[in-house]
């Protein structure tokens, strides 16, 4: 159903099913998937791209140009994957020159007032909570999920199945399957709970909470530390991502935790 209460430009292309309830504005150079449904009061601009069956809530902004004063007016796009829900009040900036386009995967849940700057990258299954502003250039892998209120500083990535706390500032790469939490930020364990629930088997686990007691807890320089993992644990699916993570790592990974001294001190 198309309200005629909404403005549609005729050049927008909206496939069988889709829905637009009244007062939203869709721009011409916008592709809308079969079965979504586009709330009250949402404003989707030039270059988006909507996967089916989507759920747009009221106050939504997708495809603003970037918050970057290097865009140039470039074509490029912003892009939403199948069955993702974006809550009330979500802005998702489309690309620069810099990757052309930004992406959010499919099943994904950006809950109110998520920010997504220009040629950011984020995964399927990923769950971002209230208020969480991602700045440009960001990556987030699969099945991460993000607190609340957090803010992601631009170029980070944050691994596949990692989950930072509410209100964390991530300055560094948190890395896949781990859990992130403190301030500053820091590794807090890896997520067992949320890898069990998504069918990783009790022997993957075991080693990928081997593998970060090594990389955090060992003692040793990040380099001793993958030099030591690969040389004693099986190449494995996750123990290949996490040591290919960490050696990309530009902007360094998250720490680990402080460790109380005798004398009621910390040191890292």
């Amino acid at each position: 159903m198309l309200s005629p209460l909404a403005y549609i430009h005729p050049s927008a292309r909206l496939a069988a099913g889709v829905t637009v309830e009244p007062f939203t504005t869709i721009a011409a150079d916008v592709e809308i998937g079969e079965g979504s449904w586009i709330g009250p009061n949402v404003t989707i601009m030039d270059g988006t791209r909507i996967g089916a069956n989507c759920q747009i809530f009221p106050g939504a902004v997708i495809g603003a140009v970037p918050q970057d004063l290097k865009f140039d007016g470039e074509q490029t796009t912003a892009v939403i994957g199948d069955y993702t829900v974006v809550r009330e009040c979500v802005t998702v900036n489309r690309g620069t020159v810099d990757r052309g386009e930004t992406r959010v995967g499919s099943y994904c849940l950006l809950m109110a007032y998520v920010h997504i700057a220009h040629d950011c990258i984020i995964g399927n299954h990923c769950i971002l909570a209230n208020t969480v502003q991602v700045a440009g250039h960001v990556e987030i892998g699969d099945y991460a999920i993000v607190g609340g209120s957090s803010a992601v500083h631009q170029f980070v990535k944050i691994g596949a199945h990692a989950m930072v706390s509410g209100g964390s500032l991530v300055r560094k790469d948190v890395p896949p399957y781990v859990k992130a939490g403190r301030e500053p930020l820091s590794y807090a364990g890896a997520n067992s709970v949320g890898l069990r629930r998504r069918g990783f088997s009790e022997e993957s686990i075991n080693m990928v909470q081997q593998l970060y007691r090594t990389l955090f807890l060992g003692g040793l320089n990040n380099h001793d530390a993958l030099t030591q993992i690969e040389r004693e644990l099986p190449a494995t699916p996750e123990r290949d991502l996490a040591l290919e993570f960490v050696r990309a790592a530009t902007r360094g990974i998250i720490k680990g935790p402080k460790r109380g001294r005798a004398d009621g001190s910390e040191s890292e």
